[in-house]
């Protein structure tokens, strides 16, 4: 005697319902025209003045101060380009823009990188009241520190030196270096550093290679912006170096900048070639900007 098995009941599948546009979809053209106007916006608000250095630095003495205003020069020429090569005294201020930067730079990471690490993985009494004084120090004013600065480094015979310029830059870079590496540290886990402790690394093993290696592009941010703060200070380095140290904002002023006449066509020129170094430095660090922290560095 056989049995006959019942057949499967169908399935029955309902049809996807077409999907019902949003309100966001029916004006997405329009949003996305708005969205690429106000790029198209900011953006031209920003370059304006690198384009119109670039317009004045290329246009001829004769034709710099005519009027009206031209956005496209109707004659070009490099002679400019060409003066600021012959100037010797530029190459002396853009040797020491680069020492002063670079040395504040490092200065900045080093000692930021080690008061972030205290702040973020060691708890003891008054670490916040520190955090935030360490903060509250950028509420002042700089003409002040300046006024202070100069009478301690004239005390110590400190004045015209490059030592003065780092450690006065270093005073404006290391509060939001230090926060910043903080944020970073914060996001590293406790369990790496427990791991390494337990296999009897030291404190000091524990950040050069663990906690330093994991903070890439933390330490390159707070770099970038030290060397950045250090390459456009203007009164401090005006104030505080001597003919022979000053950087090249002061420098570029007291040679193109005069009681009688001012040469705008070169002071533009100069700008724009001063400049590269940090653009080429954005362009050759921005992977290091970008990226997850802990990116691989636990697995499972």
């Amino acid at each position: 005697m056989t049995t006959t098995m019942p057949a499967p009941a169908p399935v029955l599948v309902e049809p996807p319902r077409p999907r019902r546009r949003s309100v966001l979809d029916r004006e997405r053209p329009g949003v996305r025209v708005a969205a690429w106007a106000t790029i198209v916006v900011f953006g031209g608000f920003g370059l304006l003045p690198i384009y119109w250095m670039l317009v004045t630095s290329l246009t001829p003495n004769e034709k710099t101060f005519a009027y009206p205003p031209s956005l496209f020069p109707s004659s070009v020429t490099f002679e400019h380009f060409a003066a600021i090569a012959g100037n010797s005294q530029l190459f002396e201020y853009l040797v020491n823009s680069a020492v002063v930067s670079v040395a504040t730079a490092v200065l900045s990471v080093v000692v930021s990188a080690y008061m972030a690490y205290s702040f973020s993985k060691f708890r003891y009494r008054g670490r916040r009241s520190l955090m935030y004084l360490v903060l509250s120090s950028q509420m002042f004013p700089q003409a002040l520190l300046l006024v202070t600065l100069y009478a301690l480094f004239d005390a110590y015979g400190l004045l015209n030196t490059y030592l003065a310029l780092v450690l006065s830059f270093t005073t404006f870079t290391l509060p939001l270096c230090v926060w910043m590496l903080k944020g970073f540290f914060d996001t590293i886990p406790d369990s790496l550093i427990e791991a390494a402790r337990i296999d009897g690394a030291s404190q000091l093993r524990i950040i050069h290679a663990v906690v330093v290696p994991l903070s890439g592009p933390g330490l390159v941010a707070a770099g970038l912006f030290a060397f950045v703060r250090g390459w456009n200070d203007f009164i401090f380095a005006l104030t505080l170096a001597g003919p022979d140290k000053q950087t090249l904002p002061p420098g570029l002023t007291n040679t193109y900048l005069g009681e009688a006449q001012t040469a705008w066509p070169e002071l533009m020129a100069a700008s724009l070639v001063v400049s590269l170094p940090v653009v080429i430095a954005f362009i050759a660090l921005q992977r290091f900007l970008v990226g997850g922290i802990t990116a691989g560095a636990v697995k499972g």
